[in-house]
């Protein structure tokens, strides 16, 4: 018998899988501001639909956290409030990043 392999927060895949998307979003975002991992919101922002507009916005590199969340919500309410075609790829990565930190 095998265990699923658990987070460092004491959860396991199960658990965040879960959770719904916006959900997973919410803490991984927290947590990669926490940790001022520009290298995760930048692998999140070119899996959204229209990443080169997004990509675009100009903000001071101790505000990423603030810009990234802009941006995906400003691109959630432009596209109907969801991830769309994203939401497979958005979900792995947020689990991904939640899991590993």
């Amino acid at each position: 018998m095998t265990e699923t392999p658990s987070t460092g927060t004491g959860r396991d895949f199960d658990e965040l899988d879960a959770l719904s998307t916006e959900e997973l979003r919410e803490q991984a975002f927290a947590l990669a501001r926490e940790r001022r991992d520009v290298g995760f919101f930048w692998s999140v922002l070119r899996h959204l639909p229209n990443a080169d507009e997004a990509a675009a916005l100009d903000g001071a590199p101790n505000s990423v956290g603030p810009t990234i969340d802009e941006a995906v919500a400003l691109w959630r309410e432009l596209t109907g409030h969801g991830y769309q075609e994203s939401a497979p790829l958005l979900r792995a990565a947020f689990i991904d990043y939640l899991m590993k930190h």
